[in-house]
């Protein structure tokens, strides 16, 4: 099995209380394809400028992710950049530099349309909606997406959820797009949309996951140092995503399981900066980190 990933590539630069990086690689679509990486291959779709870095490109190539649908346009890359509080709780962005990812139009290469599984990342409804007209075949499609969506794109949103598989959501964003203040009751409004799944990451305190009657609680894995959070959801869907394809099944058992492997991409991406916290990870580390978490949540 592999598993397609359309979402954002960038140049990120973070500042947090452990320090600060200029230009790192970053992006949803990054984040998520490297997570998955260690469980599937993986095909990533989107745009980047002709001023990417070289060893960027060769960092993604020795996780052995297919670039064959990342365009390179005239123009500079996508740019973000923002600066933690002292309490990693409040994040405020400098600097939004779209670029080339302002007219980005996914453009999903032929032999990857039958791609069995699929991440859509955070990119507009209208976008997320093109690329499912372009897949056959898929057997599990998930989504995320963002408040400005679900207050400017509600009804093409809708149209997604209906759509696909699963939704990762913020606890904030679940509750704005259900209408309800009450997590348990938001969720359910969710799956009455139209989606069966819904996953709401809930940061530190990790995800609240429910799948049509039923429901299960991860826990955050428990660090002592967290030195940057950009990117901690996508390692969540990379994981997620990234399990559900290297085993070929979505029952409910897999799913939770998909869950703890989610947590756990998470929580080794937010132990350092940018992607480096992922690149250099082994199978027994994720192994034994799966273990622990499983630790935690028996009693």
């Amino acid at each position: 099995m592999s598993l397609l990933v359309v979402g954002s590539v960038a140049l990120d630069s973070v500042q947090t209380p452990f320090g600060k990086r200029d230009e790192m690689l970053g992006g949803s679509a990054v984040y998520c394809a490297i997570a998955a990486s260690h469980f599937t291959r993986v095909r990533l779709v989107g745009v980047v400028g002709e001023d990417f870095p070289r060893d960027a490109v060769e960092l993604l190539r020795t996780r052995r992710i297919d670039l064959s649908g990342l365009e390179i346009k005239r123009g500079k890359t996508f740019r973000w950049g923002g600066v933690y509080s002292e309490d990693m709780n409040e994040r405020t962005t400098l600097n939004t530099a779209l670029n080339v990812f302002q007219d980005f139009r996914p453009r999903i290469p032929d032999e990857s349309r039958r791609t069995a599984y699929a991440f859509l990342g955070n990119i507009s409804p209208s976008l997320q909606l093109n690329v499912l007209d372009q897949m056959e075949r898929t057997r599990f499609v998930a989504m995320d997406t963002m408040n400005f969506w679900i207050d400017r794109a509600r009804e093409e949103l809708l149209s997604v959820l209906r759509k696909v598989d699963a939704v990762l959501i913020n606890e904030s964003e679940a509750k704005q797009l259900s209408g309800n203040s009450t997590l348990v009751k938001a969720t359910r409004i969710i799956q009455e949309l139209g989606c069966h799944t819904v996953l709401v990451k809930l940061g530190e305190h990790g995800c609240y996951h429910v799948c049509r009657d039923e429901c299960f609680v991860a826990p955050a894995y428990p660090l002592e140092v967290v030195r940057d959070p950009t990117g901690a959801g996508d390692s969540f869907a990379g994981g997620f995503m990234g399990y559900l394809s290297q085993v070929g099944r979505s029952d409910a058992r897999t799913l939770r399981e998909a869950v703890v492997y989610g947590s756990v991409m998470a929580s080794f991406a937010v132990e350092d900066f940018g992607v480096e916290g992922l690149v250099e990870l082994t199978d027994t580390d994720i192994a034994r980190r799966y273990e622990e978490f499983r630790q935690l949540v028996s009693f």
